[in-house]
């Protein structure tokens, strides 16, 4: 069975990002720390079918560096039941429309 990805250009998502929307990060570790959505839940790709009971109910957003791993990642929730949208061109994009990210290091924000 293919599956379609249900996907969300930055501009298509309202800013602020309204109540019940979901972010879920699936970079990895260092990706994260750097610069992130605040509010976001951090799920490496890598971990997500075993950390699938920490998602919450309701509409999901997943973002990554450009789009490839959260298409993926949505692929995989879809498939388990979950209302997952990934959003196209990832942080990178995020970051070019100049929505703020915040980071865990102190330093400014960014992607990497």
């Amino acid at each position: 069975m293919t599956w379609s990805i249900p996907t969300v250009a930055v501009r298509g998502v309202p800013d602020p990002l309204p109540e019940g929307l979901h972010v879920l990060d699936v970079r990895e570790d260092d990706e994260w720390q750097a610069g992130h959505i605040e509010g976001a839940l951090h799920v490496p790709l890598h971990e997500l079918v075993t950390r699938l009971g920490e998602l919450p109910e309701g509409q999901t957003l997943v973002v990554c560096k450009v789009g490839g791993r959260s298409a993926r990642a949505v692929a995989y929730l879809q498939q388990h039941g979950h209302d997952a949208v990934n959003l196209d061109g990832g942080l990178l994009d995020w970051q070019a429309e100049g929505r703020s990210l915040v980071s865990e290091t102190g330093a400014p924000a960014e992607v990497l």
